[in-house]
Order: structure tokens, then C-alpha cells, then sequence
């Protein structure tokens, strides 16, 4: 049996819908505005995967993703199929001038990380960072939106 820990968070961005799914359908971007995100790769041989690099703090991750549904300026949902156990989805609300993004993921904690580290205290610390990373969404759209 595995310990699947959940979370969402969700935040308004003063920017409209095509945009916003432009930035964040754009996978390799993320490095951008999430912290612990190093890279994200495309695999030229199937768009639908690809292979990130997650590293905070002495700890480094990396796993390979497929994307499982995609309907444009609505939902991006993945699965891990190797590497670290995660899946999740961001979603859009189109609010005509704005738009809300909500970030949906849950991971699985690796072995004896798991049996070290007390589950609601790195919950708290995840929650905080992508509410964080989200933040920071909102800050490069602005400035994305500056430039033209």
C-alpha cells in the first residue's frame, strides 16, 4: 500500500485565457515560476511525454510524464510513468478579463523519505510552495503581457 498525499491550489491571474494555456501548455517554461521544477524535457519522439528534474535542497527527483487529457484552455492532466510517482492536472476558468488557474497534484513519497519525514509537516511545506509557484505565474504573465 502507498501513501498518496493531494493538494490544490488555485489563484486569479489578471490575464486572459489564451494567455494563460499558451504559458503553461508550453511544459519546458515551467522552470520559470516553480521553484523546485530544474527542467522539463519533451521527448522528440512523443510530444505526450516528457522528462522532468525536480531539486530542492541536497534532494533531486526525476521521472517521465504522460499527458492523459488535454483539451485546450480547460485542463492539462498527467501521470508519471517512471521516476517519482505523481499525477495531477491544472485547470482554467476563463473570467473574461482574467482567468483562474488550479493546480492539482499528488505524489507518492519514496521509500524511506516517507518513513522519515512526518507527511503533514512536508504537506504544509508543498502546499506553500506551489501556492507560491502560482504566485509567481501570476507575476510572469504580467510581465509577459508588458512586453507587447
Amino acid at each position: 500500500m502507498t501513501d498518496w498525499l493531494e493538494h490544490s491550489v488555485q489563484i486569479e491571474v489578471d490575464a486572459p485565457i489564451d494567455l494563460v494555456w499558451g504559458l503553461w501548455s508550453d511544459l519546458e517554461q515551467m522552470p520559470r515560476w516553480m521553484k523546485w521544477i530544474d527542467s522539463v524535457t519533451i521527448q522528440k519522439d512523443n510530444p505526450e511525454l516528457s522528462r522532468w528534474k525536480l531539486a530542492t535542497t541536497g534532494l533531486e527527483f526525476t521521472w517521465l510524464s504522460r499527458i492523459v487529457k488535454l483539451v485546450p484552455n480547460q485542463i492539462i492532466q498527467w501521470e508519471s510513468v517512471d521516476g517519482l510517482p505523481n499525477r495531477g492536472a491544472i485547470r482554467f476558468y476563463d473570467r473574461q478579463t482574467s482567468s483562474i488557474v488550479r493546480l492539482t497534484i499528488a505524489y507518492n513519497i519514496p521509500g524511506i523519505v516517507g518513513q522519515i519525514m512526518d507527511n503533514l509537516f512536508v504537506g504544509r511545506v508543498v502546499e506553500s510552495t506551489i501556492q507560491a509557484d502560482l504566485e509567481r505565474f501570476r507575476e510572469y504573465t504580467i510581465r509577459v503581457q508588458n512586453e507587447f
